[in-house]
């Protein structure tokens, strides 16, 4: 156990500050602003971070301790211990002092932007932090920001018509110093290690007392953005008993990059890996932009992602066919393993007692290698894949000089397709060739069959894609007999 434990969590709740003692591990930011503080303006719709009516921005303090950095969550499988040290606003809280509006409101009034009325606040916290982080947005990055709220009656064209209206009303006196100061004062050193109704919760800072903790602490259920492990409470009412929390852990969150790879730590969130990794492979910009939307993306992790050992995680695939690496933590020691060799089955990882992911190695782009990354699912954003898969192929002239090929959302595991590489590795790089290799496919994979599609089809469309990355690498035209969905 660290030295230091403190037993208390302290947040600013839009400029008041909060101070929690006895918190219950498992109860949501949304329990709390409803139950706790009677913000009932903030509404639950599904519980486990799909509809966006329950999204809140949380504010924090950038690396520097000097700008705030704003960003929309689901408050339903945000865990409220997490908000230590961070500011908590609502919706409740975007009027004016003067009684007027914010911009963000009036612009909904404005465009007529609701009807109902229940999804409108996790619009608005939504617009809201755009409002805060882009100060003119193009219609794709508007209809980005907004990826993760559904609306069932007023249809979007008046809220991206709001959104675009924001920007054009009197902007409201800024509280950003204010509360730079206010945060600043909640800054303590220290592991955050709260009980309550039998249940733990620990929030170490450094990458020290975290391995301290974990190997203490081996059944401890480690916490990054929440997004998979808060459905566990909302969803299948599991009662997590003990929670460590990586999020504070500084070191877990570096970005950096070396002379042959890019490194990120466990705790890094989808939204501030995308711009380096879309920066490095654009070839990876649609799958990472069809990642949920910005309220989860703004909390998940890579490492989280990884670590879950879920089949359908979409970035896995990807990943896997660029050679990552993992680099696992237990106690002091670290050992490498490959990323395509740690998923053992249904979700078992490859993880001893005590171990954890401490950072992801990506190589940096080979000029020589051809990569594309496809997702099939029902709905272009916010869905689960059918099939996600990855081709990454290196060309000897016109032959396969080496190829890694993956597919998550296809079988239990995500997984490489070792015999179909094998078919095509020194092979002529032509259409008979790769039409050949489809068949292997089927030896690689025992597809499932679920509410997102048939093993049949499954199959199907992971052998057409392979076949569409070969005519992408070639830039020819598919014959169109050669493609047969099976629908």
């Amino acid at each position: 156990m660290p030295e230091t434990v403190r037993n208390t969590i302290s947040f600013l709740l839009d400029d008041e500050e909060i101070q929690l003692h006895d918190v219950d591990p498992n109860r949501t930011v949304l329990q709390w602003l409803r139950e706790d503080r009677q913000r009932t303006g903030t509404k639950e719709g599904c519980a486990e971070g799909d509809c966006g009516a329950c999204a809140v921005v949380i504010a924090e303090l950038d690396a520097d301790g000097k700008n705030l950095r704003h960003r929309a969550v689901n408050s339903c499988i945000q865990f409220l211990p997490t908000l230590d040290g961070k500011q908590l606003i609502t919706v409740e809280n975007l009027q004016n002092k003067d009684g007027t509006l914010h911009p963000v409101q009036q612009a909904m009034v404005d465009e007529h932007g609701s009807q109902c009325g229940f999804c409108t606040p996790g619009f608005v916290m939504s617009m809201y932090a755009l409002f805060e982080t882009v100060d003119k947005p193009t219609r794709v990055e508007i209809d980005d920001a907004l990826a993760g709220n559904l609306c069932r009656c007023t249809g979007y064209r008046p809220i991206i018509s709001a959104t675009q209206k924001m920007y054009e009303l009197p902007k409201p006196a800024s509280r950003h110093t204010a509360t730079v100061a206010a945060l600043r004062k909640l800054r303590i050193e220290g592991t955050v290690g709260v009980e309550a109704n039998g249940r733990r919760y620990y929030a170490p800072s450094t990458l020290k007392e975290l391995s301290e903790l974990v190997q203490k602490n081996p059944a401890a259920h480690l916490l990054a953005g929440g997004t998979d492990v808060g459905l566990w409470v909302t969803k299948q009412h599991q009662e997590l008993d003990s929670i460590i929390y990586v999020g504070a852990v500084a070191e877990l969150q570096t970005v950096t990059k070396t002379k042959s790879h890019l490194e990120l730590g466990a705790a890094v969130t989808f939204t501030d890996a995308m711009p380096v990794l879309n920066t490095l492979y654009p070839q990876l910009d649609e799958l990472l932009r069809r990642f949920a939307g910005p309220p989860i993306r703004n909390a998940a992790t890579i490492g989280g992602n990884i670590a879950n050992g879920s089949p359908i995680g979409d970035s896995m695939p990807a990943l896997i066919a660029l050679d990552t690496i993992l680099v696992l933590r237990r106690g002091d020691a670290t050992r490498e393993l490959a990323l395509d060799e740690f998923y053992l089955a249904y979700q078992q990882t490859a993880l001893a007692e005590g171990e954890f992911l401490e950072r992801i190695r990506i190589p940096l782009p080979d000029p020589a290698l051809q990569l594309c990354t496809y997702k099939i699912s029902k709905r272009f954003d916010q869905d689960i894949s059918a099939v996600c898969a990855a081709f990454a192929v290196r060309l000897d002239g016109d032959t396969v000089a080496g190829i890694r090929i993956a597919y998550g959302g296809v079988a239990a595991i995500p997984s490489r397709a070792p015999k179909c590489e094998r078919v095509l590795t020194g092979a002529k790089w032509t259409e008979k060739t790769v039409l050949a290799a489809t068949q292997a496919l089927e030896q690689d994979f025992s597809p499932i069959s679920d509410m997102r599609a048939t093993d049949e089809y499954r199959m199907q469309v992971s052998k057409n894609l392979l076949l569409k990355f070969f005519y992408a690498t070639t830039q020819s035209d598919p014959p169109v007999s050669v493609y047969s969905y099976g629908r």
